[in-house]
């Protein structure tokens, strides 16, 4: 058996976090793209502007927790659990959609073991 194995939470999380992360790009240019008139062009233009940090700062969180998952690297769980943190804080209304995948990753770091690192001589 594998001592290393990698973590299930971690795998969770990324899973929905990507989804989460596809549904939001999605959602948002295809409302730019299916504007009927130019006032609803700019309405939607701004809720995109409103919206793009949370969408930016998820999709990082998900990469960080790709890399923390397939590299069993806890420093890349951890700061991807931050940035789901600061995503819910940099758009309140969306904050529900990435609190499972916050917590995932904050337990999926917890669980995640330290690497013994070579003496220093």
């Amino acid at each position: 058996m594998e001592q290393n194995k990698r973590s299930v939470i971690l795998l969770v999380s990324w899973i929905i976090g990507l989804a989460y992360a596809v549904y939001l790009v999605s959602y948002f240019s295809g409302s730019i793209a299916g504007a009927s008139d130019a006032a609803e062009a700019i309405g939607t233009g701004i809720a995109t502007a409103l919206v793009m940090p949370h969408m930016i700062v998820v999709a990082l969180a998900v990469l960080f927790n790709i890399l923390g998952w397939a590299c069993r690297l806890r420093w890349s769980a951890l700061t991807g659990a931050i940035l789901y943190a600061v995503a819910m804080v940099l758009f309140p209304l969306y904050a529900l959609f990435v609190l499972v995948e916050m917590i995932l990753s904050f337990v999926g770091f917890a669980k995640m073991k330290k690497r013994d690192l070579p003496a220093a001589k």
